[in-house]
């Protein structure tokens, strides 16, 4: 059996920035550096992580059809040059997280060079796309889920699954501090981790903030962006509503970056673009509304295509709508402050949602204790008995 290793781990956007960066470290508890060579896909918690960048992907977090073919050629060339890298380099396996649209067609390209895969976080099949199902079993010789229902999903297929625990249990629960306290009059604005998102939904963000702000004159605003760049441009989409808006009595916004886990437990209200953050939001405790925005003809496209009760994650798991949840024109300041009142602190929904998140977390908590730390040993694992 072999004693030294490399893996390869491929995380597309934010979210699977963040659960490459966990199960690194976790493998780097299992294995000295001159044992395990990580490099990969990913993003700056990665990096941070010891992985080895081989394609910084903070921007390539792309939702839709026409997005997607809008930057086609930058895919097309990361492809090649990772197949080719990879065919030349022969990791002992390649982790994929999520991201299917590009990573099942790396998984296939793998499938054929007899390079082993392992995919983290399921594609979301269960809710669309089951026609991936056998694409799935056939190319990957590991699939590792976070979710207690998903293995019945490949229980028809001769698929290894094995569900590891949702890693954002843990992560959220060891960040929250005792200290801190929610502040009733604190509503959270999330306008998402994408340039796209945050060109489509903070202005509409800003105008609800505005319209709650004139029926609730003691609200203040924060406004959280993962990163400088997404920092940058919220504040300039802030400063050009504020010019254009000069001669009204604005609500205080401010805008922080990198400080979502600090905002997720202070604030006590929250406005979010659809996403992972929902799930995190539900597990710290925030009550939400929820809203996205696609390209006119992706959404068009979507409608025709994929039939799902609810396009929130969190909604998803509990089936039922925990978080209310706005597309396209509804995403206006007219709809989304009336929604948001009824989940201030003493809104008439706000209960309601209280009860439902909690149930929410009880669901995905079984199972996930030390969930990275699962992940890491299901992979070491699985990478072991390819060599033996």
């Amino acid at each position: 059996m072999k004693d030294t290793y490399s893996v390869w781990i491929f995380a597309g956007e934010a979210s699977g920035d963040i659960y490459g960066a966990r199960l690194a470290e976790e493998l780097r508890k299992m294995l000295p550096p001159e044992k395990l060579r990580i490099a990969g896909m990913g993003g700056h918690l990665m990096k941070d992580a010891g992985v080895e960048i081989m394609v910084d992907s903070t921007e390539l977090g792309v939702v839709g059809l026409i997005e997607v073919f809008e930057n086609i050629g930058t895919f097309v060339r990361i492809f090649q040059n990772l197949k080719n890298r990879a065919i030349k380099e022969r990791p002992d396996a390649v982790i994929l997280i999520d991201y299917p649209g590009f990573n099942l067609r790396f998984a296939k390209q793998m499938y054929k060079n007899k390079i082993p895969v392992i995919w983290y976080i399921s594609p979301q099949v269960w809710a669309w796309g089951k026609g991936r199902i056998p694409k799935l079993a056939k190319y990957c010789a590991k699939m590792m889920v976070i979710f207690p229902f998903e293995p019945e999903t490949y229980k028809n297929t001769s698929l290894d699954t094995e569900f590891v625990g949702h890693p954002l249990v843990n992560i959220v629960h060891k960040r929250k501090s005792p200290d801190m306290k929610q502040d009733p009059d604190l509503v959270l604005l999330l306008p998402g981790s994408r340039f796209n998102e945050i060109n489509r939904l903070f202005v509409p963000m800003l105008e609800t903030a505005v319209e709650l702000h004139r029926r609730h004159p003691n609200l203040r605003f924060a406004v959280s962006a993962p990163r400088k760049a997404i920092y940058e441009r919220t504040n300039e989409i802030l400063r050009k509503f504020c010019e254009v808006r000069k001669d009204e009595k604005l609500p205080e916004v401010k805008i922080y970056s990198g400080e979502t886990a600090r905002f997720l437990q202070e604030a006590a209200t929250g406005l979010a673009a659809s996403g992972t953050i929902t799930v995190e939001s539900a597990i710290a405790g925030l009550p939400l509304v929820v809203v996205y925005r696609l390209n006119p003809i992706t959404y068009w496209l979507g409608r025709m295509l994929v039939k799902i009760p609810f396009f929130t994650m969190v909604n998803l798991i509990a089936k039922k709508r925990v978080f209310e949840e706005f597309l396209q024109e509804d995403v206006n300041a007219m709809t989304l402050s009336g929604a948001m009142e009824k989940i201030l602190p003493g809104g008439s929904r706000r209960a309601e949602v209280e009860k439902d998140i909690a149930g929410v977390v009880e669901a995905l908590s079984p199972g996930s204790a030390d969930a990275s730390r699962k992940a890491a040993e299901a992979v070491m694992q699985k990478v072991r008995s390819f060599s033996s």
